[in-house]
C-alpha cells in the first residue's frame, strides 16, 4: 500500500533528521535493527504501539510519522 509506504518515508525523514542510524533507533524503541529497515521500506504494517513509541523516540507527533501527502 501507498500509505504504508509513505508512513516509513517518514519515519526515515526524522530518523536521519535527528542524526540517528537504524541500529540507534531500534535501540531507543527495543526493536530488531532489520525491524526499522522494514518499517522504513514500507515492507510490514506498523501497529499504533509501534508508531507510538517510533513518535518519542524521534520526539514528533504521531501526526507526522503518518503523515500521507
Amino acid at each position: 500500500m501507498e500509505e504504508i509506504k509513505q508512513i516509513g518515508k517518514n519515519i526515515r525523514k526524522y530518523r536521519v533528521k535527528k542524526g540517528l542510524t537504524q541500529l540507534d533507533l531500534a535501540a531507543t524503541c527495543g526493536f530488531d535493527e532489520s525491524a526499522i529497515g522494514r518499517l522504513e521500506n514500507g515492507n510490514t504494517n506498523p501497529t499504533i504501539k509501534t508508531l507510538l513509541k517510533l513518535a518519542k523516540a524521534l520526539e514528533v507527533k504521531l501526526s507526522e510519522l503518518v503523515k500521507i501527502k
